[in-house]
């Protein structure tokens, strides 16, 4: 195996020192050899097909952990979670351009076009709900976990109509930087809500009043929003909320109603606030 050193490997590979060690210690590019007395590092001349890769998907702004995730799959797959990343950054930036324009219009004392405000009545009902505190990058994998995984793949029912639809609740802010923490909750029957909690021990389940809710319907029905378009939705319901005089009660929701006519795809995201 020819082997080579670590400034010969940065200059060969295009990747620093310092970023070489960082992706040893996350496990994403280990040298071939340590050596045990000095610690010095010498890689493999057939490592630097994994290291090219690994430099050019940070340059296109891919997390490390998800880089982490693509160098374990097959190169089919692989190319595949590229393509699904790619197609999540353009809508990201779609949406930053449009949240500038917002800002823009709003520095220069334009009232901008915003999302078509409703608003609806939800009954008095039971929910089984969990808080924890989450980062954006693992919102939707905990999300699927739970209403998918368990709840839904454990055939737990729930409520009738647009208030049975499950639903988020982010009491804090929900970035790369902030964890929330984020309420989940699955609107359950009333007559069978205590037997399905105690089926579910780590999960709460709590009566939520009758109230009136306002809700802006994502654009993109099927796929999940990133941050911006949150950004976006949110700006609009607390700009509706200030015009009309109402008062918001609780974090903005993300709810999660089922697309039956595009069967398939998963349900699309409609942000609520609460109206007290």
């Amino acid at each position: 195996m020819s082997m080579v050193s670590i400034g010969e490997f940065s200059r060969l590979s295009r990747l620093s020192p310092k970023a070489l060690r960082l992706y040893d210690e996350l496990g994403l590019l280990v040298p071939a050899r340590v050596d045990a007395g000095t610690g010095y590092r010498w890689y493999a001349v057939t490592q630097l097909d994994q290291a090219r890769l690994v430099a050019a998907l940070r340059r296109i702004g891919v997390p490390l952990a998800r880089i982490r995730d693509t160098l374990a799959l097959e190169p089919e797959s692989a190319a595949e979670g590229i393509h699904a990343y790619w197609a999540e950054a353009e809508a990201e930036h779609a949406a930053q351009r449009v949240l500038v324009g917002r800002l823009v219009d709003h520095l220069h004392g334009k009232k901008p076009a915003m999302y078509e405000v409703t608003v609806r009545d939800i009954p008095d009902r039971s929910l089984l709900t969990l808080i924890s505190r989450v980062h954006q990058d693992d919102l939707e994998t905990r999300t699927r976990e739970l209403f998918i995984h368990r709840l839904r793949g454990g055939g737990v029912p729930r409520a009738g109509g647009i208030a049975g639809a499950p639903f988020t609740i982010y009491h804090g802010q929900v970035s790369g930087d902030s964890d929330g923490p984020v309420e989940w909750c699955w609107p359950v029957p009333d007559g069978r809500a205590a037997e399905l909690a105690a089926d579910f021990p780590d999960l709460t389940l709590r009566t939520e009043p009758a109230h009136q809710e306002a809700f802006v319907r994502q654009e993109n029905p099927g796929r999940w929003a990133s941050g911006t378009q949150v950004e976006i939705a949110v700006g609009a319901l607390f700009a509706w909320a200030a015009e009309q005089q109402r008062q918001p009660s609780g974090g903005i929701r993300g709810v999660l109603v089922p697309d039956p006519a595009n069967r398939g795809a998963g349900p699309y995201v409609e942000f609520a606030m609460s109206l007290s």
